[in-house]
């Protein structure tokens, strides 16, 4: 795991809430945290957990990976991944055997770029592309 990049995170943390026209005191209760730890988090003094940046994240409407890019725990490559890959998880009009083959799907193209995927880390079974098939439906 990367170390916490702060300062950054601060700056970030801040230029979000100014867009989204929240004063300091309305983020922190929007996600729960106290008004000064808050602060401190703005400027590079606190070190937020996952969790928090999480709470962040959804108070200022963003997603939680883009929180995790900037504080230094999420690769910029794994991010994208890990959104795609959730939005797919996350589609309602498709059932879950056809998320399985968008997902498979998905993967053979990155390898397929050079690129490594987050079931290559879990799994070491080559992916053949063979028995992919079109959802139908």
């Amino acid at each position: 795991m990367a170390s916490l990049n702060v300062g950054n995170l601060g700056g970030f943390l801040r230029e979000q809430r100014r867009s989204a026209q929240l004063s300091l005191r309305q983020l922190a209760d929007a996600a729960g945290v106290s008004n000064p730890y808050l602060s401190q988090i703005e400027r590079g003094l606190r070190k937020p957990s996952a969790e928090i940046l999480q709470q962040l994240a959804k108070a200022l409407r963003i997603s939680a990976e883009t929180l995790y890019v900037q504080a230094g725990i999420l690769d910029e490559r794994d991010r994208e991944e890990t959104e795609v890959r959730g939005v797919i998880l996350a589609d309602p009009s498709i059932n879950e055997r056809q998320k399985q083959v968008l997902l498979q799907i998905y993967e053979s193209f990155r390898k397929e770029n050079g690129l490594q995927t987050a079931s290559d880390d879990a799994s070491d079974t080559p992916d053949t592309g063979a028995g992919v098939a079109a959802p139908s439906n």
